[in-house]
């Protein structure tokens, strides 16, 4: 009998899926990185990549948890043995990214609060860079930040309580309030940002097609990122939130929900950031491009500008806004923080409490680096490095070891249509096989290329060395260390046969 915890209904699964894919990139990376790609041309290579890659990457994932029932790690061994590796590398990575993602959704409890009397004043950048993070130079580390330590410590005992309740009664419960609650926040700030004056003139800029760029490579690389990086894909929170499902779940149907859920919720987000752009530049007087950003500064320096300006309910809109944000991110971190909790109770066989005290506290206690002066430094190269070199290679190297490698697509394949109601044909197939492999390794090339030519955000070379490339390396050897760490326990050898899985 299966002792693995599940999900107890199949809105609760698409719910966190959805609450993972869901995050802070979403709000303020998608609407500049549309922008700056072709505005409404970029969708057109959007929607490919998300139907060639997303997609497809997606119901992989789902698949492979749900077949070999195990976190990232133990799927893989099963897969075959000396893939264990892989797994371990893909939460070495979730758990980079949890250590400084929880501190961005600590600045954004902040600025909830903030918006209450707009404390950040006339000078928005001003106020984050210097009076609240208080911004030393890189390399350096400064004292600790109590306007941002104090909001951390809440994020990670709301996160980490969630985790000690367990995939139903703590992941699913979480979920199943904080996604119906960010979806109708947000609505209100778009139909808030609409009725703004200029608000047209921002959307007419976000829409507006480029076609010139159509046919830049450099677009169609930026459209592949994007749905890459938005959809939670090759850092084991699928494989991880999948193996909770049980026996008979429609895998394939899960995905298109899931991706579509997604895409949905950023091209709202599109919508009102530059509705929100749009009125800023009308106030300011000058084009809309004059105001485009994204990122950090996008909404904790524009959007507090934005604030400043509105002629009505301002507080009550900036609050919208961070608690948006903080909903957002916590979904999305408790997602990051359940890879490697599964996976160490997976592979040292601990109880689920000693998993989420050993992962979740170890994580917690590094983040406080990035809750110093110096924090915000470490956290854009950490960023930068983990996700170019660890999200997108170990994508890479997930699907071609999976394709060419093990040979399993046949597997996998055969797995999914025996259990959904959509069955995959040549187009999973060629899109696995060949585009995802080409476009991400074009990707590669071109991050090395631009990582080796020039130091990235103008930070000192060797800064950049030790927070950027050592982190982004060490995360690979930690997959091979824990990895050789210890042997599996026997009961988790068996791999799940498909018998008795069709509907």
């Amino acid at each position: 009998m299966e002792n693995r915890p599940q999900w107890g209904t199949r809105a609760g699964f698409i719910l966190a899926a959805v609450g993972s894919a869901v995050g802070l990139g979403n709000i303020w990376r998608f609407p500049g990185v549309a922008y700056e790609n072709g505005g409404g041309a970029f969708f057109f290579p959007y929607l490919f990549a998300l139907l060639t890659a997303g997609i497809p990457i997606l119901i992989l994932e789902f698949t492979i948890g749900h077949k070999y029932r195990g976190s990232a790690p133990l799927s893989y061994f099963k897969m075959r043995k000396g893939a264990e590796w892989l797994g371990w590398w893909q939460l070495a990575v979730s758990f980079v990214i949890s250590t400084y993602y929880a501190v961005i959704i600590a600045w954004a409890m902040s600025y909830a609060y903030f918006s209450l009397s707009q404390q950040w004043g006339d000078d928005p950048l001003g106020f984050l860079v210097g009076d609240y993070l208080k911004v030393v130079d890189a390399g350096q580390v400064g004292s600790i930040v109590p306007g941002v330590f104090l909001p951390l410590v809440i994020v990670w005992v709301i996160a980490l309580g969630i985790l000690f309740k367990g995939v139903k009664k703590g992941i699913e419960v979480a979920n199943k309030i904080f996604i119906p609650a960010l979806v109708i926040l947000f609505l209100i700030i778009v139909v808030r940002a609409l009725t703004l004056d200029g608000a047209i003139d921002g959307i007419n800029a976000f829409f507006k097609p480029d076609w010139s760029q159509i046919l830049n490579g450099k677009v169609w690389v930026a459209a592949y990122g994007q749905i890459f990086f938005s959809l939670s894909i090759a850092f084991a929170i699928m494989i991880t939130y999948s193996s909770y499902l049980p026996k008979k779940s429609d895998i394939t149907n899960n995905a298109f929900i899931t991706a579509f859920a997604n895409s949905s919720f950023e091209l709202l987000a599109g919508i009102g950031v530059f509705a929100a752009l749009g009125f800023m530049a009308m106030q300011q007087g000058v084009p809309v491009d004059k105001v485009v950003s994204k990122g950090v500064i996008l909404a904790f320096a524009v959007f507090p500008q934005i604030i400043n300006e509105l002629p009505a309910f301002s507080a009550a809109f900036g609050v919208l806004f961070f608690v948006s944000l903080t909903l957002a991110g916590l979904s999305s971190l408790i997602s990051i923080v359940e890879t490697y909790v599964a996976g160490v109770q997976d592979k040292f066989n601990v109880s689920r409490t000693k998993a989420v005290a050993i992962g979740g506290g170890l994580s917690a206690l590094i983040s406080i680096l990035f809750a110093t002066q110096g924090g915000l430094n470490f956290l854009d190269t950490a960023d930068a490095f983990i996700n170019n070199y660890g999200v997108a290679l170990a994508g890479l190297v997930e699907v071609v070891f999976i394709v060419w490698v093990a040979k399993e697509l046949t597997n996998l394949q055969n797995h999914a249509d025996a259990i959904s109601d959509i069955h995959l044909g040549s187009w999973w197939v060629i899109s696995l096989k060949y585009i995802t492999p080409v476009v991400l390794g074009i990707m590669m090339v071109m991050n090395i290329m631009t990582d080796l030519k020039t130091s990235y955000g103008d930070y000192p070379v060797m800064f950049n060395v030790y927070y950027g490339w050592f982190v982004a390396i060490g995360a690979i050897l930690v997959g091979f260390i824990f990895a050789k760490a210890k042997k599996w326990d026997a009961a988790l050898y068996e791999v799940p046969q498909d018998k008795g899985v069709a509907k």
